[in-house]
């Protein structure tokens, strides 16, 4: 009799546990999510070193030359690409929660509201903090950079950026599937 309450016990112990470990394992982000934020993001980004860099930029450069035209194909694909930016923001945010953070509140607020709502809230506070972190004398760069993606068309662009931080292994938070690939 204790064999078979003991068996029972064991096994839902067993598999407590192994519920346990999968639920303190770190939350990874999928790579198209990762490539659809950063579809999303470059309108943003794009307006953010616009708005910095005000006059920075050369008057003949790329920039004014064919800016508007390189990150138009960005923003048709911002309709797209929300759910995967969502998805990935949520992944993040819920990663720096579970760390203590400083975005366990904002974590919660994004679980409370609806998807489309939060969205001109995310581009104007990502907006915000790309254009803090511009520095003047990056302005430069920043162009030259542009014009230097700019042949790639923006679901290349989004998946080659997955897969360099795939391979830089990168882990707030991780890429699924980064680590089992390596040998």
């Amino acid at each position: 009799m204790t064999r078979r309450i003991i068996a029972p016990a064991l096994a839902f112990t067993a598999l407590a546990s192994a519920t346990a470990a999968q639920a303190q394992q770190q939350p990874c982000v999928q790579p198209a999510d990762l490539a659809d934020a950063m579809v999303y993001v470059m309108p943003v980004a794009y307006d953010a070193a616009r708005t910095a860099c005000g006059n920075r930029f050369a008057a003949n450069g790329f920039m004014a030359r064919e800016g508007d035209a390189y990150i138009a194909p960005f923003r048709e694909g911002q309709d797209k690409a929300w759910p995967g930016a969502f998805r990935f923001l949520k992944t993040f945010m819920d990663e720096d929660a579970a760390k203590g953070g400083k975005s366990a509140d904002m974590a919660a607020t994004i679980s409370a509201l609806p998807e489309e709502a939060l969205r001109p809230f995310v581009e104007a506070l990502v907006g915000q903090m790309i254009a803090g972190e511009i520095k003047p004398d990056s302005c430069g760069k920043i162009e030259r950079g542009v014009e230097l993606l700019s042949p790639l068309p923006s679901d290349n662009l989004g998946g080659l950026i997955a897969f360099i931080v795939e391979l830089a292994d990168l882990k707030n938070p991780p890429v699924c599937g980064a680590a089992a690939k390596k040998k």
